[in-house]
C-alpha cells in the first residue's frame, strides 16, 4: 500500500514538473503594428510602414521563440480601435486589441531619425553587385521601439536602435532576404542595409529580454550605455 502511494506521488510530482516546464516555455504572443515615420526620408512612401512591420514579424517568428498574430487580423483590430493611425496607447484600447487578436504584446516602432550623404571618390566600376571605388554613400537611421502590454496598457519594453550603412569602396551588400513592394530594389542601398540591420537588432533584442533572459541582458545594457555616450559626444550641450 505504501509503495503504491509513493508511486502515485512520484507520478503526480513528475506530471506537475512537466506541466510547469511546458507552461514556463509558453511562447509570448506578439503583434507588430505598422512602422511610423517622423522623418523626411525620400525612400519613405505609402506602404513602407506595412512592409517593415511584415519584415519584423518574419524576423520575430523565424526562430520559433514567439507566436505571431497574423498581420491582417491585427490590422483589422487596430483600425477598429483607431490605434494604428493615431499612435495612442490607452489601457482600454490596448486591452481591446489584445482581446480581439490574442496578442499579449503590441510592438510599435517609429523611424525617428534619418540622414543620408554622398561623396565622390574618383573613378570606379561595378560588376555583378560588387562595386569598387566611385561614389560613396552613407545612411544613418534610428528607430524608437515600444512594446505595449495589452493587459495593463503599459510600455513594458522600449529601446532606440541605430544603424549606419555605407556603399562604395568594396561593398557586397547586407541582406537577409530582399525587399519588395514600396522598398523594392533597396536591399543593396545604404538605407536598405540600415533598415535591415535595425529590424534584425530589434528582433534579437526582444528575444533576449522577453524569452532568453540570460547574460544577453547585460550585453544590451552595455550596448545601450555605449550608444548614449556616443550620441551625447556628437552634440554640444549648452
Amino acid at each position: 500500500m505504501k509503495a503504491k502511494f509513493l508511486s502515485a506521488l512520484l507520478l503526480v510530482m513528475a506530471f506537475t514538473m512537466i506541466s510547469g516546464t511546458a507552461y514556463a516555455r509558453k511562447k509570448p504572443v506578439l503583434g507588430v503594428d505598422e512602422f511610423r515615420n517622423d522623418t523626411q526620408a525620400s525612400w519613405w512612401r505609402r506602404g513602407v510602414g506595412s512592409e517593415l512591420a511584415g519584415m519584423l514579424t518574419n524576423e520575430l517568428g523565424s526562430n520559433g521563440k514567439f507566436k505571431m498574430v497574423e498581420r491582417k487580423k491585427l490590422n483589422s483590430a487596430l483600425k477598429e480601435q483607431d490605434l494604428g493611425a493615431s499612435g495612442r496607447i490607452r489601457k482600454g484600447t490596448a486591452a481591446k486589441v489584445g482581446k480581439l487578436t490574442g496578442a499579449q504584446y503590441l510592438v510599435m516602432a517609429t523611424v525617428s531619425s534619418y540622414e543620408e550623404g554622398t561623396s565622390k571618390r574618383g573613378g570606379g566600376f561595378s560588376f555583378k553587385g560588387i562595386s569598387i571605388g566611385g561614389k560613396k554613400s552613407k545612411a544613418y537611421i534610428a528607430v524608437d521601439l515600444r512594446v505595449v502590454n495589452t493587459t495593463t496598457g503599459d510600455v513594458d519594453y522600449f529601446r532606440t536602435v541605430e544603424a549606419t550603412a555605407k556603399s562604395g569602396g568594396l561593398s557586397f551588400g547586407l541582406s537577409r532576404g530582399g525587399f519588395s513592394g514600396a522598398l523594392g530594389g533597396s536591399e543593396k542601398t545604404p538605407h536598405g542595409k540600415a533598415i535591415r540591420a535595425c529590424v534584425i537588432e530589434i528582433a534579437e533584442y526582444l528575444e533576449c529580454v522577453m524569452v532568453d533572459k540570460d547574460s544577453c541582458i547585460a550585453d544590451y545594457k552595455a550596448k545601450e550605455k555605449k550608444r548614449r555616450k556616443k550620441t551625447k559626444g556628437a552634440i554640444s550641450l549648452e
